[in-house]
């Protein structure tokens, strides 16, 4: 499968051919990779998803090319995260059960936000996912997607090919 390739029953495939929810939610992209913020209900405004693009379970499926760029594409998708959220540091997790088609969580670790401290962050997702927290506002996931696209461009590594 090409870079642009998808499974039809993947849901995360089926996210990236969904050209709303793309307008909506994309920050970067390039052939490989797509980043994007959660959907909503989102946990926390700077929540995002670094994804495959093609369908692809996670680094043991990757092509030499994937391989050799996603320590890249991952340190530049966490600065972003960490810039825009002025936070200090920023957790990846990436389980695969949800969905086997690699996305990765990129989540703002805030110092004096205790549902953001490492397994607690957890908890936020799943009493968000089924409505005993209140997920962030969408008016501030709105502003935070608004910085982040216009910070991208200058943090994410020129060399990546753009298929736009």
């Amino acid at each position: 499968m090409d870079a642009a390739s998808s499974d039809v029953a993947c849901a995360i495939c089926s996210l990236h051919r969904d050209v709303e929810h793309l307008k909506a939610h994309e920050i970067w992209r390039s052939d490989r990779w797509l980043l994007r913020h959660h959907p909503g209900p989102a946990p926390l405004p700077g929540w995002c998803l670094l994804d495959a693009r093609r369908h692809c379970g996670g680094p043991l499926e990757f092509d030499p090319e994937e391989a050799r760029e996603w320590g890249l594409v991952v340190q530049q998708a966490s600065k972003l995260v960490q810039e825009v959220s002025d936070c200090e540091r920023v957790y990846a997790i990436a389980f695969g059960e949800g969905a086997r088609h690699l996305h990765l969580h990129l989540i703002p670790r805030v110092s004096g936000d205790a549902r953001t401290t490492s397994w607690a962050v957890a908890d936020l997702y799943r009493n968000v996912e089924v409505g005993r927290t209140i997920p962030a506002s969408a008016a501030k996931v709105r502003e935070w997607l608004g910085r982040a696209r216009a910070v991208a461009p200058t943090i994410f590594d020129r060399s990546f090919s753009v298929d736009r």
